[in-house]
């Protein structure tokens, strides 16, 4: 299976939702005011957002129906143009570029998003780019983070820097970076706590972290990335609303889209927070994070092709 099909199967159970729910509340070619009101509540219902949903019975209230073609049709074809101009403006491909200087990422998330399994994959993606990668092992007070960073670390062939379960995570990213720059490694992965039952001692962690590499290098941290997990539904507006508190987010990847509905959640954050979207998290394997594409993420939830 391609990376597109790929893309493609992760979304079908959000797009057989929105196209069998559509066929239900649209049963004949007029678009009256009950229908209009239906199709918004259903995408409200769908993890599209108040926001969003609004905007798009807007959209289908006033555009004319070609009555040549099916109904749901014509209004798969309204959401897959809005999905495209809310979402285009957010990609940011460049993220995964080779860069030719010092770049230091902030890898966050609550426990159990699968954020050590993304900085995996990012650092092999980053490697294909041409990059040296390094691996900062800062989730420090789970000693299983550290045994899984250090097991793909192994897997994709890029160097570790941590420390005894329990250390200063700040103290880690400070020897990490010191390591890049001994090696002339340009791009560090840092992975930081999870933990959001605690808020004052995660931000107090992330605010030590982030001013110890600021030590290092003024204009790090370049990028701090949240991963989220799309089960996880409109809590995951939550977690994006308290990660930024701590830190201002420049990215997000989605993580699980393989085996839920809830895709559309993607949208509703889009909408709300215009937060850049750098990739989706497709399955377990090293090669299974799609870089972020609107057009390709319209076709699928839509499943138009």
């Amino acid at each position: 299976m391609g990376i597109f099909e790929k893309f493609k199967f992760g979304f079908k159970k959000s797009a057989e939702n929105i196209k069998s729910g559509l066929r239900e509340i649209i049963v004949k070619k007029e678009i009256d005011d009950e229908t209009l009101n239906k199709i918004e509540e259903f995408l409200i219902s769908s993890d599209v957002g108040i926001d969003a949903a609004s905007e798009i019975k807007s959209i289908i209230a006033e555009k004319k129906i070609d009555p040549n073609n099916e109904t749901v049709d014509e209004i798969n074809l309204i959401l897959k143009n809005y999905i495209l101009e809310l979402m285009t403006p957010l990609e940011r491909k460049d993220f995964f570029e080779k860069k030719e200087k010092l770049n230091i990422t902030l890898v966050s998330g609550v426990n159990g998003v699968g954020k050590t399994t993304t900085i995996g994959k990012i650092g092999k993606i980053f490697k294909d780019n041409g990059s040296e990668v390094l691996f900062s092992a800062c989730d420090t007070f789970r000693a299983a983070a550290i045994e899984q960073l250090e097991a793909w670390s192994g897997k994709v062939g890029v160097p570790i820097v941590k420390s005894d379960p329990g250390s200063d995570p700040a103290s880690v990213a400070y020897k990490s970076i010191e390591y890049a720059k001994n090696n002339n490694i340009k791009r560090v992965l840092i992975d930081t706590a999870g933990r959001l039952q605690n808020k004052k001692n995660l931000m107090d962690e992330f605010k030590k972290i982030a001013n110890v590499i600021k030590k290092t290098d003024e204009t790090a941290p370049h990028d701090v990335v949240l991963v989220l997990d799309a089960t996880s539904g409109q809590n995951i507006i939550n977690q994006l609303e308290e990660f930024n508190k701590i830190i201002k987010i420049t990215g997000l990847i989605m993580t699980k889209l393989d085996g839920t509905a809830k895709g559309g959640v993607l949208i509703a954050i889009s909408k709300k927070y215009k937060v850049p979207i750098l990739g989706l998290g497709l399955g377990e394997k090293e090669d299974d994070l799609q870089i972020f594409n609107a057009e390709q993420f319209a076709d699928a939830f839509t499943q138009f092709n």
